[in-house]
């Protein structure tokens, strides 16, 4: 992932610049009327919603690619709701299945959908289902991410702000532990615990918003019902999934029944069309617990059981790409480093849109030397997912071919992360490091420590920074200027002490209070001006 923050997060960083008006930032909730403090606005959901949606969904399987028609299902009966959904011209809504066994479902800002094909096997009706994606929609259509997020904000500005201005890492253990290179922000929004109120919206206004789509409100409740007596078996596939986000409770129960009293009743069940079009997954579902199970034995090295389970996975569904990726572990784990190569190759055919068999082809082709094909692999996958292992090949790579600056670029990227690959990338930048001075290092202080000005709600101003280059830093020089209330330039200088490390980001608060304004740029300036080599 880039890190270039003056292109790459341009709109982060616009967004951030609003809360200079969180004095007043009140909007009206499209959905209730009611007024709510948010200080992001619709660009900034959209933007998020875009950019975080095709990386996340990699992190948690892919999408679901065996039965299209099912996709397309989903999708007509998302898109059949969402024309009912206050800001339906303004929002861009979209609906994906997701290759993934864990009963979920979460909506990012601006419209982005997805439901696991875990949860779909949980559903029996159509208006189930409805009742799930309408309630997903009204946390798009209601800015609930965006309102918990502009919350977050003030009571911790300084952490916020420091996430804008690098991005953090996400280790997911959906993906086998990968260091995922995504801004934290949306990890945060799939996995966050929305508020009572905003659940209590999300289920209120979704069983209208499907009743005025023509499916029967009673389908919430019944959700509902059989999300309580499965909370109370506390199996760990739904802790971990849609309760961690979603707690299910007797009184969203009730809560739903009252709405339905005073919807209109006699709505579409669709329970024949939904089982005829879920069929296929229905089916297949015990493959799923074999592959499951497969990866719990490899997990545990317990390889004759790992290959007893896949193999039974694979007679009931003999296309999963998964499987086949899974496959490529285990042969990996049995030092059958060609075989596990062509097993990725397989799962790469079932699905070139999933990040996995590229990476594992591209670590396994470098082991063995073959150092092209390796970046090439490595290269797709980054495009899919950025994750720190194939960051820190790639740069390897390129140090070998002896490219450095291109290297340097790769394992700036890598050292992100707090993963070994990370750890190992900020060790090899200290040796490349080695071999040139700390003035040149620090030469163009600018480029390698990009600085900001925030302003927070009482009107302070702080300056955030980063250190981009690739050894760690210590007493960097920030110089800053700013126009008064009389219209005078006035200027400043701070010390920051450090150390700052490589890929790491702080801020500090700087001696200057007033009142907020839209376009803080053109108020005050700031620049580092000077650093050393800690």
């Amino acid at each position: 992932m880039s890190m270039n923050i003056r292109h790459r997060y341009t709109g982060y960083l616009a967004a951030l610049s609003i809360v200079v008006l969180s004095m007043a930032a009140c909007q009206v909730n499209p959905v209730t009327g009611e007024r709510h403090f948010q200080i992001y606005g619709s660009d900034w959901e959209q933007q998020v919603g875009a950019q975080m949606y095709q990386p996340l969904k990699q992190s948690q399987g892919g999408d679901y690619v065996l039965d299209k028609e099912l996709t397309a299902y989903v999708q007509s009966v998302g898109n059949r709701i969402a024309k009912h959904a206050q800001r339906g011209s303004e929002l861009d809504f979209e609906f994906s299945v997701l290759n993934n066994s864990t009963p979920n479902a979460w909506a990012l800002p601006g419209g982005k959908i997805v439901i696991n094909r875990g949860l779909l096997t949980e559903l029996d009706s159509e208006a189930e289902l409805a009742a799930v994606l309408a309630h997903e929609i009204v946390h798009a259509d209601a800015a609930h991410g965006a309102r918990q997020q502009s919350t977050g904000m003030l009571a911790q500005v300084g952490a916020i702000a420091s996430m804008v201005v690098l991005g953090s890492t996400v280790d997911d253990s959906n993906v086998r532990e990968l260091a995922m290179l995504v801004p934290a922000v949306g990890a945060q929004l799939i996995m966050q615990r929305y508020g009572r109120d905003a659940e209590r919206e999300s289920d209120e206004y979704g069983m209208e918003y499907m009743a005025q789509a023509g499916y029967d409100p009673q389908g919430a409740v019944d959700l509902q019902e059989t999300f309580v007596e499965l909370s109370s078996e506390r199996r760990e596939d739904w802790l971990s999934g849609l309760f961690a986000s979603h707690p299910p409770s007797r009184e969203r129960v009730e809560n739903n029944i009252e709405t339905a009293a005073r919807l209109p009743q006699g709505g579409e069940v669709g329970r024949e069309r939904f089982l005829q079009k879920t069929a296929h997954i229905r089916k297949t579902q015990p493959a799923y617990e074999a592959y499951n199970a497969a990866g719990a034995a490899l997990k545990k090295n317990d390889l004759r059981e790992a290959s007893r389970q896949l193999r039974k996975a694979q007679s009931i569904e003999p296309r999963e790409p998964l499987f086949f990726a899974l496959e490529g572990d285990l042969h990996k784990a049995e030092d059958k480093d060609r075989r596990a190569i062509k097993a990725y190759q397989k799962s790469i055919r079932a699905n070139p849109d999933f990040f996995y068999g590229y990476l594992r082809t591209g670590q396994l082709e470098y082991d063995r030397g073959q150092f092209n094909s390796a970046g090439t692999a490595l290269g797709r996958s980054t495009e899919l997912l950025p994750t720190s292992e194939a960051y820190y090949l790639l740069g390897m790579i390129e140090k070998r071919d002896g490219n450095r600056e291109q290297a340097v670029k790769y394992l700036t990227q890598a050292a992100q992360s707090t993963s070994k690959a990370g750890q190992k990338a900020k060790e090899e930048l200290g040796r490349m490091q080695g071999q040139s001075s700390a003035q040149d290092s620090a030469s163009d202080i600018d480029r390698y420590v990009p600085t900001r000005a925030i302003q927070d709600s009482n009107g302070y101003v702080w300056i955030q920074l980063a250190n981009k280059s690739n050894v760690a830093l210590k007493n960097i020089q920030v110089d800053y200027a700013w126009v008064d209330a009389r219209g005078e330039t006035q200027r400043g200088r701070k010390l920051y002490p450090g150390p700052l490390q490589v890929g790491a980001q702080d801020q500090f608060r700087v001696d200057v209070r007033m009142q907020p304004v839209r376009d803080l740029d053109s108020r005050v300036r700031v620049q580092a001006t000077s650093a050393q080599r800690y």
